[in-house]
């Protein structure tokens, strides 16, 4: 009987102790990523090819994404702002909805899903077929050569995908308000620019989508580079890498939002 009361204790305090213990790895990680950074920023051509891997590559999702999703918050803000005769502040509502939250959310979760699920199952595979053993055989440091130009093309890339997003998803809403509703055009941007404030919401939305950037990359290729060297490993391993990279980015949006707005 109280074997089976204590169970479930037993149960949560090993999952708050291996939380606490994979997170001191995470950190232990992320220092050796950046005291590791010199020779992958030194041969910058390593980054530019993870840029384009992580970045060039996620641009389909992220325009066609961000373009659908501008065009929904014109729909929904219109059938809601006629109720209070305020159509006129169409644009104010969906840009500041884009560049303060949706856009870096949306656009980080999108990064994730695409991105940092691949780093993860190719650090993994390499890995599993042992190239990371022989890199180290060989005297060449694995972190160095495939984790930092990996994160550092993430951390460059999220911002500027986020941005693209914030701009699709404002075309959006415009074609939606002005071409199929037929809203003033001049109204609809005049309205944006006197209510979007280029610090408070533009840079503060590419702050966001910067930490998004470093959080979501670190744990890709910490996961990748954790996984364990199979293919069953490689799989839990990408799939954690897409549910903690959800969960880490809406908790830190609620934080950096707490301290920001």
């Amino acid at each position: 009987m109280l074997d089976s009361l204590l169970s479930p204790l037993r149960r949560l305090g090993h999952w708050v102790i291996e939380a606490i213990w994979r997170l001191g790895l995470i950190s232990r990680f992320f220092v050796a990523i950046l005291l590791n950074s010199g020779q992958s920023l030194l041969r910058f051509h390593l980054v530019i090819r993870e840029v384009y891997f992580s970045g060039v590559l996620s641009l389909i999702i992220i325009v066609v994404s961000g373009l659908f999703v501008g065009m929904v918050l014109g729909l929904q803000g219109y059938t809601t702002l006629v109720r209070f005769g305020s159509t006129d502040a169409l644009g104010a509502l969906v840009a500041l909805s884009l560049l303060r939250e949706l856009g870096p959310v949306l656009a980080a979760l999108l990064f994730a899903s695409r991105s940092g699920s691949a780093m993860t199952a190719e650090i993994g595979l390499m890995k599993a077929t042992e190239q990371l053993d022989a890199m180290s055989v060989m005297a060449v440091n694995p972190i160095a050569r495939v984790v930092a130009p990996r994160f550092w093309a993430g951390v460059l890339s999220m911002p500027v995908l986020a941005a693209l997003f914030n701009v699709m998803g404002i075309l959006g809403g415009y074609y939606v308000g002005v071409i199929m509703i037929g809203l003033d055009s001049g109204s609809y941007w005049s309205q944006m620019q006197n209510n979007v404030d280029l610090h408070v919401d533009v840079v503060n939305g590419l702050i966001k989508s910067l930490f998004f950037g470093v959080a979501v990359t670190l744990i890709a290729v910490y996961e990748g580079f954790d996984a364990t060297p199979t293919a069953a490993g490689v799989s839990a391993a990408t799939t954690r890498t897409v549910v903690t990279s959800a969960l880490v980015i809406l908790a830190l949006d609620f934080v950096l939002t707490a301290f920001m707005f």
